[in-house]
């Protein structure tokens, strides 16, 4: 599925992010997160031991809701699969990250020894509103 224009737009300023994995239980998990794309997909950068990857490497089914920071009540919602997650590039994405959101270098909140990882969404279904 292709991501539409106003969505890609979105997905390349500071906007506000939640992704939805699911628990072991099944019950599910809810974390706001910085977003990124390539175009196709959509990208978030973690730490490989949070709650949320663990949750992906066991079902790689998720959601992400993304809206407008101007706007909030505008959003899209993005259902899909984690098609790859990897340590590789996860130190400078997350720098590059850092620069969109804080305008700053990464602050490295849980220290410097975290293993980042990249997650690349692929979208089946796009929503969205307002």
């Amino acid at each position: 599925m292709k991501l539409p224009e106003e969505l890609l737009v979105l997905l390349r300023q500071p906007s506000t992010c939640y992704i939805a994995t699911s628990m072991a239980d099944g019950s599910p998990q809810l974390t706001q997160t910085w977003v990124d794309t390539d175009g196709e997909h959509v990208i978030i950068n973690s730490v490989q031991s949070h709650v949320k990857t663990r949750n992906i490497a066991r079902d790689p089914r998720v959601a992400v809701a993304i809206s407008d920071p101007d706007n909030p009540s505008r959003y899209f919602q993005v259902r899909g699969r984690v098609v790859n997650v990897t340590t590789d590039g996860a130190v400078d994405h997350i720098e590059k990250l850092a620069q969109k959101y804080l305008g700053t270098p990464y602050p490295w909140f849980g220290g410097r020894d975290q293993v980042r990882v990249i997650i690349v969404i692929e979208p089946e279904k796009v929503s969205g509103t307002g």
